[in-house]
């Protein structure tokens, strides 16, 4: 089980940095599609979200690949708080009917949403976050 959850980590870690180097690069026309509408001020600030956005993934893929083992589990937790952050911008796809990575059908952006969960769940669960979690000092009884 070690192992398994191991290779999760780097396959979450290897997916969060090419989704971020995307949102920064070529891909960035793309991430704009997962930015709601309510967050769309200005193509400005929607270009701000795409880039930070991508910042955030970079830095949470790397962590998930190279943090020491100790912060692992809070570098899982933060992100499957992001992909709970995240989740408004694949309904938006999904309500909105918006083309884009190959999702030019309701049926696959509907189904991309099923999706989201599962990352979540690896996340905490290859990390060990909530373990992490229920441990802190914080959620101890006294």
């Amino acid at each position: 089980m070690k192992y398994l959850k191991i290779v999760f980590q780097c396959l979450l870690g290897a997916f969060m940095t090419y989704a971020g180097i995307a949102h920064l690069t070529f891909s960035r026309a793309e991430f704009v599609a997962q930015v709601p509408m309510w967050l769309r001020s200005s193509p400005e600030f929607t270009d701000f979200v795409v880039l930070a956005s991508g910042v955030v993934e970079v830095l949470l893929g790397v962590g998930m690949l190279c943090l020491w083992k100790k912060g692992r589990a809070w570098v899982g937790l933060i992100l499957a708080l992001f992909y709970v952050a995240v989740f408004p911008g694949n309904i938006n796809q999904y309500v909105y009917h918006i083309d884009a990575f190959g999702l030019t059908t309701d049926t696959a952006r509907l189904i991309r949403l099923f999706f989201q969960p599962v990352l979540i769940f690896l996340a905490i669960w290859s990390t060990n976050a909530w373990e992490k979690v229920k441990n802190c000092r914080c959620c101890k009884k006294k």
